[in-house]
């Protein structure tokens, strides 16, 4: 027995919600590709029983479509002024970083403001000269020929964003046109104008890529309605057209929140979409419909739910997407993030294009060297350093402190933290280069006020918080000076690395013992590590004479080179100029000074290479107490361009090779005493 009602007639009656469906799709203002698609699944429903699961499948497939903003957009805010406000109210420091956001909203105001480029092409002259006079007063720059050919050989030798052709021409007619325009420049839009219209020729039109279709006899203001309406879309696309600018750098040091602050300068909707552990490619694109289940991908579900098509996306920690079996989810951003490609997305639900350029991609990465090359080509890295003291104590003044005592139910009061219990803080419980554990703990102090108060009856709590009491509620020092309040030991240098926590202080260690000429490499050291220690060795083998060590040291000898933490896992050449020094440190029987700390990858020559993350290391220096930094001379560059606030304290030494900085990072030998 069939699902369908019968009237008097014996003919089948369609379900309501079917037809009200098709009501709301004759009425939407929908792209043809789509509604062709929504038309296509709503005739194939007519024909089904509505008790089957496909039946269900289908319905909520158009409905989805129906839902989705095709064409509903946000207006921009494009006040520059007011944008550097915004960044400077919500973040202290990051001066490049808000100096490259502010360019980029630069370039997006100025795009905006620019007119566009419109071509008028009409064999009657005074056809030509209504339009081009009309669309003039809009502000548009108007070229005006007679013809297809003088048309094409305009357009091959600059843009148009706008082209509008006649539709009946002599020596070449305006389909013929539409078609060869699409090969120079597919990127311009095309409407045609004519006063044969028929149903077959606006389908041949918009067959070859016309974006509108206008009759004539039309009135001068349907003309330039439908010329605003075109142009204005490409605005869109115009504004949001270029770098995908990628944000890397340590946690907690505002990748996430100046993203943020740049939606929130051009009022756009924002959307936070995490990448970390994502694995399956259809997260990203969706799932076809033949799956039970099936739903679209992560970007078009957020598309739906923001209910506009011009929305900010922020894509969180783009560096720890994974692959298996299930696809490859950083192939997919390939297409979603390229601006060549993204116009025509296609989600496996969806099943038709959608328009994604409209749409405002901003990347955060930790590090970068984890994203595959052809992703990583197209993206602008912005790069992120850890804060300094003096800054961290900037911020938590003005921003943690505030925030954190309002949380806690303290903000009518008038607690103060003073400068030393926001420097012990930061020295004493805090090793990071952003600022999440520096405001954890700030949040454990502004408790503890709360549970003392409360616990003591008191009407008041304490109006300053010293140094005294932050020991008391936080307890002993988590963290020390380590090159600062350590002894130097000989075979033990101080070397500085960059992590994706920011930079880090190591210790290289290394021991002789009596063996067979083995080298020993523990501490979850990776290959590069590993090559680093091989290449350093080799190095003090071929010039022991240059050290005063005796040439047939490793003959009867093994070597065991450590670099303590073995439970973390460690890689990268800049470690190599510090695993040196321990080995000569060790085989001159000199102690390697701790405040020194070096980086640099070693050649087999003993030439000193340059490395990354300077800024990082230099404040990796700073909170390990070190007093002299050696880096490599080719870096010298990065060193001098470094702010002053990150040069206290310091003193930075450039080398080009392991002999001229002997002296400065050994001491003198110790005498070996017999009894």
């Amino acid at each position: 027995m069939g699902f369908f009602r019968k009237n008097q007639d014996d003919r089948p009656t369609t379900p309501s919600e079917l037809v009200e469906i098709r009501t709301k799709l004759d009425g939407s203002n929908f792209p043809e590709h789509a509604r062709a698609a929504a038309i296509k699944e709503l005739e194939r429903l007519e024909k089904t029983d509505p008790s089957v699961a496909e039946y269900a499948i289908g319905l909520n497939y158009i409905e989805y479509l129906l839902a989705l903003p095709w064409n509903i957009y946000t207006d921009d805010n494009l006040d520059l002024k007011r944008a550097q406000a915004i960044l400077e109210r919500e973040h202290y420091g990051l001066g490049h970083a808000k100096q490259r956001a502010l360019e980029f909203l630069g370039v997006r105001i100025l795009r905006s403001k620019q007119g566009f480029r419109v071509l008028v092409v009409d064999d009657e002259e005074i056809a030509r000269a209504n339009m081009e006079r009309v669309i003039g007063k809009e502000g548009h720059i108007v070229h005006a020929v007679s013809n297809g050919v003088e048309a094409l050989d305009m357009i091959k030798r600059q843009e148009f964003d706008l082209i509008i052709t006649d539709l009946k021409m002599d020596r070449m007619d305006g389909i013929q046109l539409t078609e060869n325009i699409k090969q120079v420049a597919p990127r311009t839009e095309i409407m045609l104008v004519t006063g044969y219209a028929s149903v077959d020729s606006a389908v041949d039109a918009f067959t070859k890529g016309a974006s509108y279709y206008l009759s004539k006899p039309y009135k001068l203001e349907e003309l330039r309605e439908a010329v605003k309406r075109i142009l204005d879309k490409k605005r869109r696309t115009r504004i949001t057209r270029g770098p995908i600018l990628c944000f890397s750098g340590p946690p907690g040091t505002g990748k996430t929140s100046i993203g943020k602050a740049i939606a929130e300068a051009m009022e756009r909707k924002f959307v936070r979409i995490s990448m970390a552990g994502l694995r399956d490619e259809a997260e990203l694109r969706g799932h076809r419909r033949t799956y039970v289940g099936a739903m679209p991908g992560r970007i078009i579900s957020e598309i739906g739910n923001l209910g506009v098509k011009n929305q900010f996306s922020l894509l969180d920690e783009i560096d720890k997407i994974g692959q298996d079996f299930r696809g490859d989810p950083a192939s997919v951003l390939l297409e979603i993030l390229d601006p060549e490609q993204n116009r025509n997305f296609r989600d496996h639900y969806l099943d038709v294009t959608f328009d994604l350029s409209s749409v405002m991609f901003i990347a955060t990465a930790n590090v970068i060297e984890n994203l595959p090359g052809a992703l990583l080509d197209r993206l602008e890295v912005i790069p992120f350093s850890g804060y300094t003291e003096h800054e961290k104590t900037r911020i938590a003044h003005d921003y943690l402190i505030p925030r954190q005592l309002y949380d806690c139910g303290l903000g009518g009061l008038d607690v103060k933290f003073t400068d030393e219990a926001v420097s012990s803080i930061i020295r004493d419980y805090t090793r990071e280069a952003g600022l999440r554990n520096l405001e954890r703990e700030i949040a454990n102090v502004c408790r503890k006020l709360t549970f003392v108060h409360l616990q003591d009856g008191q009407e008041e709590v304490p109006e300053v918080v010293d140094a005294q009491m932050v020991a008391r509620f936080l307890g002993p020092k988590r963290y020390r000076h380590e090159a600062a309040e350590s002894t130097d030991q000989v075979g033990v240098t101080t070397g500085l690395v960059w992590t994706e926590f920011g930079g880090e202080i190591i210790f290289v260690e290394a021991a002789r013992m009596k063996g067979a000429q083995q080298l020993i490499l523990t501490g979850s050291l990776g290959d590069i590590l590993r090559e680093s220690a091989q290449t350093a060795l080799s190095y003090i083998r071929s010039n022991a004479g240059k050290f005063g060590i005796d040439e047939d040291f490793f003959s009867e000898t093994d070597i065991h080179i450590h670099i303590p933490a073995g439970s973390i896992p460690k890689d990268g050449p800049s470690a190599g100029v510090t695993i040196a020094f321990a080995l000569i440190s060790l085989l001159t029987n000199r102690p390697a000074r701790r405040i020194v700390a070096l980086s640099g990858e070693i050649t087999l020559s003993g030439r000193i290479l340059p490395v990354s993350g300077i800024k990082e290391k230099s404040l990796a220096a700073q909170r390990a107490g070190v007093k002299t930094v050696v880096f490599p001379y080719a870096n010298s560059t990065d060193v001098n361009g470094l702010p002053e606030q990150v040069k206290t304290g310091l003193e930075f030494v450039l080398a080009d090779d392991i002999v001229s900085i002997v002296d400065l990072v050994l001491g003198p030998a110790k005498i070996i005493t017999t009894s």
